[in-house]
Parts: C-alpha cells; structure tokens; sequence
C-alpha cells in the first residue's frame, strides 16, 4: 500500500498547503481566463470579426499582464516553499524535509515544474496581447 504524500506529522504540512492552495488557484484562474480567451477568439473566427477596437484591445492586455503576473507570483511562491522544503532555512529552524517525503517533493517539484510552463506561456500570450495593441496606433491608424 503506497505512503501517504505528505503525513500528519510532517512540520511543513500547514504551510505547504496554503502555498498549494494558492497554486492551484492562481493557475485555475488563469485558466479560466484562457478558456473564455479561447472562446472569444473561436466566435472571432466564426463571425469573421476582427478585433480592431482600442479600448477592447486594451482590456484584453490589461487583463493578459494581470494574470501574466499573477501565475507568476504564485510560481514564485511555490518555489520558495519548494526550496524551503529541498534545503530548509536555519535562521527560522526549519528543517530540511525533502529527504523525509521524497514521493512529496517530487510531486512538489513537478506540480512547480508545470506551473513555470503555464507562467511562461502566459507571458507569451500577453507579449502576442501587446502587439495587438500596439499594432493599432502604428503605421499613420493613430489619431493625432
């Protein structure tokens, strides 16, 4: 029978799972966020609409770099907590526990591994957001 990821006992239990949470909720909204994208750009596509009004335009960057920046303070987050977990942090004496629960830090280390994928893809997509709005006031489009 396979071991508990992380057991009651373990000292980080509490603290890992907020930064966990916080994950998990971070990367579910920014999914959201990209399905309903998806689905703009899929109506888009089928009404032969293209976006060319501005304010839409910098709606749709506003919120790409929110959410840009938001998956990656939660990236940064887990891998604080990750590092804290591999090697510990004596001035506030917490222990290493990676060597404890080596099938936990490695679902840590991959769950942290796929969230910088979705970060990174993330601020792909808003650099693709900026071009699209930057685009519309370039080539004499812009009012003076």
């Amino acid at each position: 029978m396979a071991r508990a990821a992380c057991p009651e006992s373990c000292p980080c239990r509490h603290h890992i799972r907020r930064l966990a949470v916080f994950l998990v909720i971070a990367n579910g909204m920014a999914a959201c966020y990209s399905l309903l994208q998806g689905a703009r750009c899929l109506m888009s596509i089928l009404t032969g609409g293209v976006l060319i009004s501005r304010p839409m335009a910098w709606a749709i960057f506003s919120c790409d770099q929110a959410m840009a920046y938001f998956t990656i303070s939660a990236v940064a987050v887990a891998m604080e907590a990750a590092m804290i977990g591999k090697y510990g942090n004596t001035q506030f004496q917490w222990m290493k526990t990676c060597h404890l629960y080596k099938r936990f830090c490695a679902q840590a280390g991959g769950a942290v591994a796929c969230a910088v994928a979705a970060s990174l893809n993330m601020v792909g997509i808003s650099l693709v957001s900026a071009f699209n709005l930057f685009r519309l006031y370039g080539s004499g489009k812009g009012g003076k």
